[in-house]
């Protein structure tokens, strides 16, 4: 266990060293052998505002990617997204996605990043909003699918069938998405997503399709004690697995190394209501067999990565970074 402050998003740089986010502000490196931490400052002019600051972080070809909540004047703020060329003194970000419009809440940032080939993804959280995520001319509960360099790619919805769509959006109907992973075994993308009072799910990411918050509860209800609506109807898209009552569902991977072969291909779902590791066997919507890995050993789980080489695996849960390993 190594203590930091409130960690959020986390990235292997290499074998050796974390790189990771501190909702607060604060971008550092984690020498994982050592236990030496040093900070990287930073250009990024974020807002701490509930649910806000420095969200996710992800190293790939030296260059660093996060999503953080960008402050927009006037105390609205916005899920946004920049990039920087890695260096260890400091990191001059430009950014590359904001989500519009910018709204004042400190509720339902999302946000997890992805790559895939050229492509990045993100999710963008509803805000508090609700049906705000209905609406592909809005930016917020959605899935995001923009170029590395922030361009748009020319296959998204809106050019394929979906004119009225913003250009960034890949799918709309999300809530509070704080998992998203691309499998190394099916190459395609899966997330999660916190419901209301009830009703978290796992899922896939599909183009140009919706899940149907807020015409959906996914089996939940408003923290009023009123019902939202169906757990699913047709015409939206299924989740692969549901919880009801919610456990808080965070940050997901696929799991891909050798310290624990027997869980290769398998989703590893964490929470921070119940502070739980799930492992989920997956096909489809119809075969997904659950399993509680551990319970409330080491707090609300905000992240957890994979190491490139040995397949142990990292957390950032509470205040700490933990590593889980066979005994």
């Amino acid at each position: 266990m190594i203590e930091i402050d409130g960690p959020w998003g986390s990235s292997f740089i290499n074998n050796n060293e974390l790189i990771f986010t501190e909702k607060n502000g604060k971008i550092k490196i984690v020498d994982i052998n050592s236990k030496k931490i040093s900070e990287i400052k930073h250009n990024l002019n974020y807002l701490v505002h509930g649910q806000g600051g420095l969200l996710d972080i992800l190293f790939k070809d030296n260059f660093i990617y996060i999503s953080y909540s960008e402050n927009r004047g006037n105390g609205q703020s916005s899920t946004s997204i920049a990039k920087a060329k890695f260096n260890k003194n400091k990191l001059n970000f430009k950014n590359i996605f904001q989500a519009e419009p910018p709204i004042n809440s400190g509720y339902h940032f999302g946000s997890r990043l992805a790559i895939k080939g050229n492509n990045l993804f993100a999710s963008a959280g509803e805000r508090g909003k609700g049906m705000i995520a209905q609406d592909p001319t809005k930016h917020p509960g959605s899935i995001i699918r923009i170029n590395l360099d922030g361009s748009i790619p020319e296959d998204n919805p809106k050019f394929t069938g979906k004119s009225e769509w913003l250009p960034e959006i890949y799918q709309i109907g999300i809530r509070n998405p704080q998992g998203l992973v691309v499998s190394p075994f099916d190459n395609k993308i899966y997330m999660s997503n916190h419901g209301a009072k009830g009703g978290d799910w796992f899922g896939e990411v599909k183009k140009s399709e919706n899940y149907g918050w807020k015409i959906l509860g996914w089996g939940g209800k408003n923290y009023s004690g009123l019902p939202i609506g169906p757990k699913w109807k047709p015409g939206f898209t299924k989740a692969i697995k549901y919880w009801v009552p919610s456990i808080a569902t965070s940050a997901i991977t696929i799991y891909k190394g050798n310290e624990f072969k027997d869980w290769n291909g398998h989703a590893l779902v964490t929470s921070l209501k119940d502070q739980s590791l799930r492992k989920l066997i997956f096909k489809n919507e119809k075969e997904a067999k659950e399993e509680i890995i551990f319970k409330g050993k080491i707090g609300r789980i905000r992240d957890i990565q994979i190491h490139p080489v040995n397949g142990k695996i990292f957390f950032l849960a509470g205040d700490s970074l933990w590593l889980m390993e066979k005994k």
